[in-house]
């Protein structure tokens, strides 16, 4: 039972492990749009479906508006989003992508096959470890 609790016997230290090189790789390709991990994936989301309030972007991205409303302050002052306070309802800010905003996919557009090839998997390989994280964060969701 003792061989349980070696290091390398770990999910959580692999995962950890796992975590730090993929990171590591997006930091420096990410570098080139001047987007840190979390505004790429915000940006990714708005890309998906453009003009959504920050609650449904912090659902979508598993982010608290505590998280999320600095991160947005962050791209809105880069000019790739701004946003407003529903007319409906002042409790509500929705954001839209602005012209700059869109115009950053595209050069966005490279970075999945670049984290790809820096990872030194097919396709195949990164479908199946996606499809394991979100079996694991969906059973940890019905926990």
């Amino acid at each position: 039972m003792d061989d349980l609790l070696k290091l390398d016997k770990q999910l959580c230290f692999s995962v950890y492990v796992l975590h730090r090189e993929i990171m590591q790789r997006y930091r420096a390709i990410l570098e080139e749009i001047d987007l840190t991990y979390p505004q790429y994936i915000t940006m990714m989301a708005l890309w998906e479906n453009d003009e959504q309030t920050v609650n449904q972007l912090g659902g979508k991205l598993y982010l608290d508006n505590g998280t999320l409303t600095p991160l947005l302050k962050r791209l809105e002052s880069k000019s790739l989003l701004t946003r407003t306070r529903s007319k409906e309802d002042e409790r509500v800010v929705k954001i839209k992508l602005t012209e700059q905003g869109t115009v950053l996919k595209e050069k966005a557009s490279c970075i999945p096959m670049q984290i790809f090839e820096a990872l030194k998997l097919d396709y195949a390989d990164m479908a199946q470890l996606k499809a394991l994280a979100e079996k694991v964060v969906k059973n940890a969701g019905e926990s």
